[in-house]
């Protein structure tokens, strides 16, 4: 196993300050990786995502999303992020991936994780390690499962 990978990010939406996962040691957290015109997003990742953070939260768990924008990007700026968020009632954090500076169109954090695409769902445990890394559409059951046993790995040790 390796230590997730830092997110790069160009800002965070529902949210005070930046967010870090070496912060976030200690928690479990769950990235969700989407684009706003994603229909796999729309239909299945973002009600998933907003199930994890009301089962979740405030239990040792970190729910995150991440607009990772691979396609399609002048038509995802950050006021239709905004308006997405709000329309949706997504009320954990969001960061907005940051492009690639070499002109690449896959965003920074994207390749980090050689994510394939969208949706996109990481898993990091209590002590940072990545644990899971799933391109698709992710059970229900088996997600909550998966969440369930890494909130019960010790957080050392």
């Amino acid at each position: 196993m390796k230590l997730a990978p830092e997110l790069i990010t160009e800002t965070w939406l529902n949210s005070d300050a930046p967010i870090s996962l070496k912060c976030l040691r200690g928690k479990v957290v769950c990235l969700f990786a989407f684009q706003m015109l994603c229909p796999g997003c729309v239909q299945y990742l973002v009600p998933q995502s907003k199930k994890a953070y009301d089962l979740f939260s405030g239990k040792g768990v970190k729910v995150l999303g991440l607009h990772t924008v691979f396609e399609h990007h002048q038509a995802m700026g950050i006021e239709s992020l905004k308006a997405f968020i709000h329309e949706y009632r997504i009320e954990f954090p969001v960061g907005i991936d940051k492009p690639s500076e070499d002109g690449n169109p896959i965003p920074t954090t994207m390749g980090i994780y050689n994510m394939r695409g969208t949706p996109t769902t990481l898993l990091v445990d209590k002590k940072g390690y990545l644990r899971n890394n799933t391109f698709g559409h992710v059970d229900d059951m088996a997600l909550g499962a998966e969440i369930a046993m890494l909130m019960s790995e010790p957080e050392y040790g």
